[in-house]
């Protein structure tokens, strides 16, 4: 397949086959969205950024937005990273960062009507092929589970709302605003999804959703980082297929996503490999 690593074709069929034979009633798909689902290069080769950058660059809020905001990624951003701090340190400063940004958007006066504009400048793109994946798996009534740690997670409905695929077998879990009666922000939903929680554990506290997949235990994982591997954390699943999107700024990367995923997608490319890959464990 064009664009496609396969690390060990072995391994991979043995996972189809096991997938295959459990039915299409066992199997959910877990999912990143930005620059996962979409596109993470125009076709003139520019990086397309993600939502939340979007908003940050266009001028929608107050002019010091941006400033204090690169403030609190240079404050916290070195921790994140920092593999000599505990797991738990990392995750209660991750909270700190977050809850610190969704605080400064409210201030900096993000509206509804912002949210949308961006949806609406069209930067942002579907991979080709997407709208078929997501009409097939409708079709075949599949779960599809979309996990982000957006900071402008109510873009990611208006999206799909948009482009017409936000079926009812597409559950989102993201960070969602309240909005008061001119559409201006007002707080925040619980529990806030940030880099290091954004897994299955995380689903519990959904149970509408949960109850969806809990028996369905075959899960199609589709990321576009090493970090989302850990969107299956906290799930019982009885077989995994790993699809990486090695985006061109991960290219150094490439021998840990051989190392970690089954199917490795390469040179931003589109969804119809991954359309073929289903087609043939469903039918």
């Amino acid at each position: 397949m064009k664009n496609v690593i396969v690390p060990n074709q072995e391994e991979l069929e043995k996972i189809k086959l096991e997938i295959k034979l459990g039915g299409a009633d066992n199997i959910h798909i877990l999912t990143d969205f930005d620059r996962t689902l979409t596109y993470a290069q125009s076709s003139e080769g520019k990086n397309i950024p993600s939502m939340i950058s979007v908003l940050r660059d266009g001028n929608y809020l107050s002019k010091d937005y941006a400033k204090q905001a690169h403030s609190l990624f240079d404050k916290y951003h070195p921790i994140e990273i920092n593999p000599k701090i505990s797991i738990g340190e990392r995750k209660k400063a991750m909270r700190k960062w977050w809850t610190s940004h969704f605080n400064l958007l409210i201030k900096s006066g993000l509206n509804k009507k912002d949210l949308r504009a961006i949806v609406d400048t069209e930067i942002i793109k579907l991979r080709d092929g997407t709208k078929e994946l997501f009409n097939y798996l409708h079709q075949k009534q599949i779960p599809v589970v979309i996990i982000s740690s957006s900071g402008v997670g109510d873009t990611i409905q208006m999206f799909l709302e948009k482009e017409n695929i936000h079926y009812d077998n597409v559950y989102i879990i993201t960070n969602l605003y309240s909005f008061g009666s001119n559409g201006e922000a007002t707080g925040i939903s619980e529990p806030i999804i940030h880099i290091m929680n954004k897994d299955e554990t995380t689903i519990r506290d959904h149970p509408e959703i949960y109850g969806k997949i809990k028996n369905r235990k075959n899960v199609i994982l589709l990321g576009d980082s090493l970090g989302d591997l850990e969107m299956i954390t906290g799930f019982n699943y009885d077989n995994l297929l790993k699809v990486g999107f090695l985006n061109p700024e991960e290219e150094q990367n490439k021998k840990e996503y051989e190392q970690n995923f089954n199917m490795i997608m390469t040179n931003n490319s589109d969804m119809q490999s991954i359309n073929k890959l289903l087609k043939e464990i469903t039918e």
